[in-house]
């Protein structure tokens, strides 16, 4: 049971940065699905909502769907938009900003 997607509509086309909504002073998350191997969960930043600095278990991918954040990995800045990827390597301390609304696809890979 806890290998199956939840949260969104299977068998038809849809587009990602529709399922999550923006929400006034925010960071907004839908999880798709979370097991021990994987965890898919999209997100939806306000300007200027962030997710502090914090490390993960296994290697997290960042996709941008939508907008531009930034990603700071080991201190290092990283500015992301619409269609890129980076991967934050596990226990690696990382935060994420948005410098604009943003919306983001996250998975990670224990």
């Amino acid at each position: 049971m806890g290998n199956k997607m939840k949260n969104i509509k299977k068998g038809e086309a849809l587009q990602l940065s529709n399922e999550v909504q923006y929400q006034d002073g925010q960071v907004v998350s839908k999880t798709l699905s979370q097991n021990e191997h994987v965890s898919l969960t999209l997100f939806a930043f306000e300007k200027g909502e962030e997710i502090s600095t914090h490390e993960s278990g296994g290697d997290a991918m960042v996709t941008v769907l939508e907008g531009c954040g930034k990603v700071t990995i080991a201190g290092i800045e990283h500015i992301l938009n619409q269609g890129e990827t980076i991967v934050m390597p596990a226990q690696t301390p990382h935060a994420v900003y948005g410098l604009e609304r943003f919306k983001m696809l996250l998975t990670v890979v224990f």
